[in-house]
């Protein structure tokens, strides 16, 4: 957080009981993921950052651009969804899925829903990738923040089901999980 451009970081984990983490840093612009001074901090990781990346497992790393949103994106849960469009349904899909932010992000139980899509910074491969290896990515993330967990519990079982997803053009393979607030920190929590 203390990298300039980075306004918000939150660590969620999993509110079905599994042991997954969800990260993520709200930045300035995309534009800060090929600065100086992020670059500085990812090709010179701390000891404790070295010690523990070879650990990680199954980390999904995704840099991603909004593609929409609505509302806001820190409330008690969140629902991600994690999918791919179908090659011959790129715009169908964003337009659809643009579509439902605002219906979702003000239903009761929902604070904010966010489209993010994936682009890999050019950038060359830093010392964090060398130690952990290969990241997986999220192609689309979609992301709905809610104090709700049943509310986000009934939209990962109906409207952002895999086939619900599929019909508005999306491939097979869809992930969501839900997701609980640990922590939350902005720039000036950290100076």
């Amino acid at each position: 957080m203390a990298i300039p451009g980075f306004c918000r970081g939150t660590r969620w984990s999993s509110a079905t009981g599994g042991e997954g983490i969800f990260q993520m840093y709200e930045l300035d612009d995309y534009g800060v993921l090929q600065s100086p001074a992020y670059l500085e901090r990812l090709n010179a990781p701390s000891p404790w950052s070295i010690k523990m990346m070879p650990h990680h497992r199954n980390m999904v790393r995704s840099q991603c651009r909004v593609l929409a949103s609505s509302g806001g994106a820190v409330a008690r849960h969140a629902l991600t969804v994690r999918l791919s469009p179908r090659p011959d349904a790129h715009a169908r899909l964003q337009s659809a899925l643009s579509d439902q932010l605002n219906v979702l992000a003000t239903q009761p139980g929902c604070v904010g829903a966010h489209l993010l899509r994936h682009e890999t910074p050019p950038i060359a491969t830093t010392r964090e990738q060398q130690i952990r290896g290969n990241d997986r990515i999220a192609d689309w993330v979609l992301v709905i923040a809610g104090y709700d967990l049943d509310s986000l519990r009934h939209l990962q079982i109906k409207e952002m089901s895999e086939a619900a997803l599929q019909e508005l053009g999306a491939q097979g393979g869809v992930l969501s999980e839900l997701h609980e607030l640990c922590h939350s920190a902005t720039r000036a929590d950290t100076a």
